[in-house]
């Protein structure tokens, strides 16, 4: 396939479209957002999903909300207010995600500054600002890719966990990006993707995007990281983010602390590509990061025709864990590689 031809989030011909990632890899199905409650539910369910994509989807979902509002008695502060309580339906579809609330929270304060005395004019400010977001999170995840190759070395093993390929993001992908602009230049990366429990976003997304673009992937259980780690087959850890603390803790999805973890004993650098739309300098640490719970049935029966669990059993479902800062080699962004301190280099990379 044409390498970025996927794009999770499209609008084409007046309509919002997104490739429900849930029915991935067995069907590439695009469906229409209507509603915000089509929305909501896409970004609730995981039809639509990685940080930067999520954002993207919220951002042409609250134009989506509005932009059948009537016109004819168009009043800029019953508008705003509109547009305000729908940002802040949407955003409580997950919480752990900060570019959700980002994207939102960006939307809300163009209509703010504007302060548009048409309808038309108050929906033509929301559509281009959901399109600069969409622009500048390809562009974004471009340079992330050029900052990553930097790092890495033709013919090296590269382990990933979940999907920050580009179906999490407008283009490219975060960490993948990297694996993106090396295949095009004959690095011939051998790519080792944890399945990723218990969504399987690894099984069924990062190893399907990797085998459509010709990469050389190996899809292995999730605890199997520490044995291709152990048999020297893996020389760098990349992975995604969706949340990073002031302190440069990273939340992910879960199972990343414990691949991090697993590095550092084995001498593995372990690189997490964080847009600076995600890095959240109000949060001080880790600890601050609220953390999502979902419904134990995707433990227990979700992918299985007869459940696999006992009936009535206790589950106990994070979507994400924190990677302590001190497990992370280098924090890759769009404005470049910053390392430790954290909590000093990242204010300073924020504000390039």
């Amino acid at each position: 396939m044409e390498l970025f031809d996927l794009a999770p989030v499209k609008y084409t011909d007046d309509k919002m479209l997104i490739l429900d990632q849930t029915l991935l890899p067995g069907k590439e199905v695009y469906i229409e957002m209507q509603t915000k409650e089509d929305v909501w539910d896409a970004i609730y369910r995981l039809k639509v999903r990685g940080a930067p994509a999520i954002g993207v989807a919220a951002a042409y979902g609250l134009y989506i909300a509005i932009k059948d509002l009537p016109a004819s008695d168009y009043n800029v502060e019953i508008f705003g207010a509109v547009l305000g309580e729908t940002a802040e339906y949407l955003a409580s579809a997950r919480p752990t995600a900060v570019n959700l609330s980002w994207a939102l929270n960006r939307m809300v304060k163009a209509f703010d500054a504007a302060k548009p005395d048409t309808a038309e004019k108050a929906k033509r400010i929301l559509f281009d600002e959901a399109e600069a977001i969409r622009r500048e999170d390809e562009e974004a995840c471009y340079a992330m890719g050029k900052y990553g190759l930097s790092l890495l070395k033709p013919g090296m093993g590269i382990l990933t966990h979940c999907n920050a390929g580009t179906i999490a993001t407008a283009k490219y992908g975060t960490c993948l990006a990297p694996v993106y602009l090396g295949q095009q230049q004959g690095y011939d990366f051998r790519v080792f993707a944890d399945e990723t429990r218990p969504l399987l976003q690894g099984a069924r997304l990062t190893a399907w995007e990797l085998q459509k673009a010709g990469v050389d992937v190996t899809l292995i259980c999730d605890n199997m990281a520490s044995i291709v780690m152990k048999n020297g087959w893996i020389d760098a850890v990349v992975v995604g983010c969706d949340r990073m603390a002031a302190n440069g803790d990273g939340a992910n999805k879960i199972g990343t602390s414990g691949v991090a973890i697993l590095a550092k004993e084995y001498g593995i650098p372990f690189y997490m590509f964080v847009p600076t739309s995600t890095i959240d300098l109000s949060t001080p640490t880790g600890n601050d990061i609220c953390i999502e719970l979902r419904d134990g049935a995707e433990i227990g029966s979700m992918w299985y025709a007869h459940p696999m669990a006992p009936a009535g059993i206790k589950t106990y479902n994070p979507a994400f864990d924190v990677t302590s800062a001190e497990y992370i080699t280098a924090v890759v962004t769009e404005k470049g590689i910053v390392r430790p301190p954290y909590k000093e280099n990242l204010k300073k990379v924020m504000t390039r």
